[in-house]
């Protein structure tokens, strides 16, 4: 019996003493072929020197540029990042593995030479997709353009100040061949003060960065208006207008965190005197793919305003007419009592192609005053020639002819209903 335990007991320990041999000859195995794996990785005759990789970038910029019209930048993965565990593709680009940041020993500057020995080139870099958006404002000028001017505008809350900067106008378009152009500033409906820039010798691209304030409460503020009229000054000290920007600040989210920079193009004022009513101007554009007819109310401007009673605010209402049947009508924003509002505002209507040799559009100018009814300013009609002749004729006509175009003009109001 004890021979028996003493024979099983040696069976016992030689099958444990075999197995720890096997799994340390597994280990050792593993070891070696994570270093061989090493090895292979840092392994000079893989590495390239520095005048290899400048001779291939040169080869596959040639092969590039006789591809394709685009060029790329090498991405290359430093000597220093060596030591890293990398995990081949089958693409032959390498990821690397999650691990604690490695550090390189090396420090201090080194050469773009060495910085370049011993790299892996994995990939390229494509520089057209990290360019900023090519800003057009100062090169793309349509036909028949007069200038542009670029401005910034901030309001302060605390102070009740809105700060003007006018920063610069470019290709202005004067009759004579020099130019000494200035700016003044106004905050409409208050067309009796304004602020003045200074005049710039001699040029049609005046560079001004100037900074203005102007005092306005927070309740005013969205029902006033930026006009800024540009002037040149002739040999004999006269002014003479150039042309103007009409900028509302109601469609504006203006905070003190929130500096906005505009440009806007310089509009002909209308030297024409208003008309016994006042006048109004619109622009019309018509959709046929959409069916859409598209109402943009600018401005009005000689007003009579009736005097009698406190006006609460100016106003348009337009309606659209089909047989001199009622459609529908939308307004614009009431702003207080001024002869020459602002508006800006667009509206559009569903209207059928087939619709528009009966259909038509009233514009009317109304003033609601606190306790009274609305009274009536003025009114115009555009539309076919079942309607109307003359100016509003044209208009109407030339928006048909120029589909999907804004089509802008005054016109005279008339008191008739």
């Amino acid at each position: 019996t004890e021979q028996a335990v003493a024979v099983a007991g040696g069976i016992i320990g030689g099958i444990l003493l075999f197995a720890l041999l096997g799994i340390t000859a597994y280990l050792f195995w593993k070891k070696i072929c994570c270093l061989f794996s090493y090895e292979k990785l840092i392994n000079p005759d893989k590495t390239t020197n520095a005048n290899a990789i400048f001779q291939d970038q040169a080869n596959s910029e040639i092969h590039l540029k006789s591809t394709s019209r685009s060029r790329s930048v090498p991405f290359i993965i430093p000597p220093t990042l060596h030591g890293r565990d990398w995990i081949q593709l089958t693409n032959e680009e390498q990821v690397q593995e999650d691990r604690d940041p490695y550090m390189s020993p090396h420090c201090g500057p080194r050469s773009s030479f060495h910085s370049l020995a011993g790299a892996y080139v994995i990939g390229t870099i494509n520089p057209d997709l990290y360019k900023f958006p090519e800003d057009k404002s100062e090169t793309d000028f349509p036909d028949g353009n007069i200038g542009r001017l670029w401005f910034s505008i901030e309001y302060e809350q605390e102070s009740e100040r809105l700060l003007v900067s006018l920063i610069k106008v470019r290709k202005l378009q004067p009759p004579a061949d020099s130019c000494s152009p200035f700016v003044k500033i106004y905050l409409l409906p208050d067309e009796r003060s304004y602020l003045q820039s200074k005049t710039k010798r001699k040029t049609l691209n005046p560079q001004f960065d100037e900074n203005f304030v102007f005092q306005v409460s927070s309740k005013m503020l969205l029902q006033r208006t930026l006009k800024f009229l540009v002037y040149r000054v002739d040999k004999q000290k006269k002014h003479h207008l150039l042309g103007q920007v009409i900028f509302p600040l109601k469609n504006e989210a203006l905070t003190e965190d929130n500096k906005l920079v505009i440009w806007r193009d310089l509009e002909k004022e209308n030297l024409e005197p208003p008309s016994e009513h006042g006048d109004i101007q619109f622009s019309l554009s018509y959709n046929d793919y959409l069916g859409r007819l598209t109402v943009v109310v600018l401005r009005a401007r000689g007003l009579k305003l009736q005097e009698e009673s406190p006006a609460v605010g100016v106003y348009v209402k337009v309606s659209l007419m089909n047989h001199n049947k009622f459609i529908k009508s939308k307004k614009t924003a009431a702003l207080l009592g001024t002869p020459n509002p602002v508006y800006n505002e667009t509206f559009s209507f569903k209207a059928d192609q087939t619709e528009l040799d009966t259909a038509s559009l009233s514009l009317s100018v109304l003033q609601s005053n606190k306790g009274e009814k609305t009274l009536l300013l003025g009114r115009v009609v555009v539309g076919p020639f079942m309607y109307t002749r003359g100016k509003e004729l044209e208009h109407w006509n030339e928006m048909i002819s120029k589909p999907k175009e804004l089509v802008k003009r005054w016109h005279a109001l008339c008191h008739s209903t």
